[in-house]
C-alpha cells in the first residue's frame, strides 16, 4: 500500500495529519506513506506548485491523499505558478477522469441540511462524474454573426470510449453498494446524451446484477430534493455532474464532511476533501478533519479494494458525530486534533 501524502496549504497539513493518524491506527499491513510538496508550499520551497520530485512520488504511488491548495500570498504569480495548478497538473499527468462524490447524511446531522429532516435522512448516494469531456473540454469560441451580433458557442461531445470507461467506474461502484445505478442524461433533446444512454445500456450487459435506470437531468435535480432515497449510484457527464454534485453537497449540510475521489484507469486515484485551504483559520486548530478522514476511507475502498477498513473509518466518523463530536463549522468547539482523537478512539 504505497500512498503519497500531499498536504498542501492552509489547513491542508492539519486535516491531512488526522487522516494519516486514522490510517496508521488501522494497523494495515504493508502501509507505506510518502510525503510530497504541492501548492504554495511547493512554490516557496521549489519554485513550482507541482515540482518534478512530487510528480515522481505521485507516479510511484498506488494512491494519493491530498489536503488542499491555495495561498493568498501567491495571487500575484503567473497563472501557471499558482497553487491551484498543482491539482490540475496531477489530474492531467495521472489521467484522472472519474470524479466520485459521495453524499450521505449522518445521524444527528439532519438540522444542518437545507432539506426537511425526514427527506434529508434518506440521502446516501454516490455521484460519479466524468471529468475530461463534455462542453468544458470541447471546441468553443465567440464569433460574429452576419448581422453583427456576437455569439458564444461551446461544443458538447463524447466519444463512445469516454462514456464506456466512466460507465465501468459507475457499475463497479454500484457492485460495492446496493447494485442500483441511475444514468443521468438529456437524451430527449441531445444527440450526445443519446450516445451516452446507448453505451450505458451496452456496458450494463456486463453487470447483470446491477439494476440500471435512466433519468433526464432536470428530473434528477428535482428528485434529488424530493426523494433522494431512490438514488444509490448516479453516473453522468461533466456538465450535469458538476451541477448535481454541488446540489447533493448542500443537501447533506456541512462542507466539512464531504470527501471526494478522482480516479484514473485501473485503481489509481487522488482523494481529497472538497473544502479549500481556508487560510483564515490555518494553524488555529479550528479545521474539521472529517472530510479528509472520509477521503482516506474512499482511498482504501477504491484504490485497494479494502472495504472492511474503509467501512470501519466511516462507522467511527458516524459514531463520533452521533456522540455529539462537533467542530467549529458545526457550531461546536472541538479542535482539529480533538476530532481526530475522537475518531481514532472509536476505531
Amino acid at each position: 500500500m504505497k500512498i503519497a501524502v500531499f498536504a498542501g496549504d492552509g489547513i491542508g497539513p492539519e486535516v491531512t495529519e488526522q487522516a494519516v493518524r486514522v490510517l496508521r491506527a488501522l494497523g494495515l499491513p504493508g502501509l507505506e506513506l510518502t510525503e510530497g510538496d504541492v501548492g504554495g508550499a511547493a512554490y516557496n520551497k521549489h519554485g513550482h506548485p507541482l515540482p518534478e520530485v512530487t510528480l515522481a512520488t505521485a507516479r510511484a504511488a498506488d494512491a494519493i491523499l491530498f489536503g488542499a491548495v491555495g495561498d493568498f500570498s501567491c495571487d500575484h504569480l503567473e497563472r501557471h505558478l499558482r497553487p491551484e495548478q498543482a491539482i490540475l497538473g496531477l489530474r492531467k499527468e495521472l489521467g484522472l477522469f472519474a470524479n466520485l462524490r459521495p453524499a450521505r447524511l449522518f445521524a444527528g446531522m439532519e438540522g444542518f441540511s437545507a432539506l426537511r429532516p425526514e427527506v434529508a435522512g434518506q440521502i446516501d448516494l454516490l455521484i460519479v462524474r466524468e471529468l475530461n469531456g463534455d462542453v468544458y473540454f470541447g471546441e468553443k469560441g465567440i464569433r460574429t454573426l452576419p448581422d453583427g451580433r456576437r455569439q458564444g458557442w461551446d461544443m458538447m461531445a463524447y466519444a463512445e470510449d469516454e462514456v464506456r470507461r466512466i460507465a465501468h467506474v459507475g457499475f463497479r461502484a454500484a457492485m460495492g453498494r446496493k447494485k442500483k445505478l441511475c444514468s443521468v442524461d438529456k437524451a430527449n433533446v441531445l444527440e450526445t446524451s443519446q450516445l451516452w444512454r446507448n453505451v450505458m445500456i451496452e456496458v450494463a450487459a456486463e453487470y447483470p446484477e446491477v439494476e440500471l435506470s435512466h433519468m433526464y437531468v432536470d428530473n434528477a435535480a428535482m428528485q434529488l430534493v424530493r426523494a433522494p432515497g431512490q438514488f444509490d449510484v448516479v453516473v453522468t457527464g461533466n456538465l450535469f455532474g458538476d451541477i448535481l454534485s454541488d446540489q447533493a453537497s448542500m443537501c447533506v449540510g456541512s462542507i466539512g464532511l464531504l470527501a471526494s475521489a478522482s480516479l484514473a484507469e485501473g485503481t489509481k486515484g487522488l482523494y481529497e476533501p472538497i473544502h479549500g485551504s481556508a487560510p483564515d483559520i490555518a494553524g488555529q486548530d479550528k479545521a474539521n478533519p472529517l472530510a479528509t478522514i472520509l477521503s482516506a476511507a474512499m482511498l482504501l475502498r477504491h484504490s485497494f479494494g479494502a472495504e472492511a477498513p474503509a467501512a470501519r473509518i466511516e462507522a467511527a466518523v458516524a459514531r463520533a458525530l452521533g456522540d455529539g463530536v462537533r467542530g467549529f463549522d458545526l457550531g461546536g468547539s472541538m479542535g482539529t486534533r480533538a476530532i481526530g482523537d475522537a475518531v481514532v478512539e472509536r476505531l
